[in-house]
């Protein structure tokens, strides 16, 4: 189980500019098809956090996954949230957010997959 960024799409100059030295931090422009995501990471106070966002509209499950993919292994669990109302944070009408705690020791709570569907 790892966090780690997709450095070759990482923003080197300008306002979002970072090197690959500080580790999980920094912004990333990610091309995928006709679209440019827009991601910003970090792995600070206790979480792995990515923020997605497009120009013109918010990010599907398909592209969400797309970006969790690029960030964790494929047996991490990240979570997007729903927090109560009067904790929402809106700094942008089309972005989402991934998250993992890191100060777990058995992962995060998974329902049990049957709830959701039967697999094939």
């Amino acid at each position: 189980m790892s966090f780690h960024v997709p450095n070759q799409f990482r923003i080197r100059n300008g306002r979002y500019g970072s090197e690959d030295s500080i580790g999980n931090a920094g912004a990333f422009a990610i091309a995928n098809k006709r679209m440019l995501f827009m991601v910003i990471a970090s792995d600070a106070a206790g979480w792995e956090h990515v923020s997605v966002s497009l120009p013109d509209r918010t990010p599907t499950w398909r592209e969400m996954c797309f970006i969790k993919d690029l960030f964790w292994d494929d047996d991490d669990t990240v979570v997007q949230y729903h927090p109560p109302k009067s904790e929402y944070v809106n700094n942008h009408p089309f972005c989402l957010h991934l998250w993992r705690p890191t100060a777990i020791d058995q992962g995060i709570p998974l329902p049990p997959s049957i709830l959701v569907g039967v697999k094939p």
